[in-house]
């Protein structure tokens, strides 16, 4: 049974995997490499939002994940994992986007991170765990990106940010 914290500004109804594709391209002389030595490995994030309906959001939390060994690429992963999230009637409307864009990934990056594990796992790497992420201060860095329109023109909520 599901116990609701009544001071929560929102609530995630759902979260899930959009898209996911993982390559290995230098397969299986990537291997050999790894024996010899360690991947160089570059992650690069971007948060977006979708207003869906009245207080309904889409944020996705998209991962992309490449390492090079010996200048071969090992493998790369692209993940867009996201979250149908409900904000409450009475949050403001003014706060919505802030919300979205820390809260929102700041909850689903365990589980993207998770997926990102198993996958460069199930490819014959060591798991790959991306280090945590301080969504505040991302937030704050990429205050000001571009902004797309929503269902009934400009939307606040509906934002990206890259890192």
């Amino acid at each position: 049974m599901a116990t609701e914290i009544q001071d929560a500004p929102f609530q995630i109804q759902t979260q899930y995997i959009k898209d996911l594709s993982f390559e290995n391209p230098a397969a299986p002389e990537v291997f050999v490499a790894l024996s010899r030595s360690q991947p160089e490995v570059n992650v690069n994030i971007d948060v977006t939002t979708r207003h869906l309906t009245e207080r309904v959001f889409e944020v996705v939390l998209n991962l992309q994940v490449s390492a090079k060994i010996e200048d071969k690429t090992a493998f790369l992963v692209d993940l867009h994992y996201a979250a149908l999230i409900n904000v409450r009637q009475d949050f403001p409307e003014t706060e919505i986007e802030a919300l979205l864009l820390k809260e929102g990934p700041r909850f689903i990056f365990p589980f993207a991170r998770g997926v990102v594990a198993e996958i460069t796992r199930e490819g014959g790497f060591p798991p790959l765990s991306i280090n945590p992420i301080d969504f505040d201060r991302f937030y704050e860095r990429n205050k000001g990106a571009k902004v797309k329109g929503g269902t009934n023109g400009e939307d606040p909520a509906d934002s990206s940010a890259e890192s």
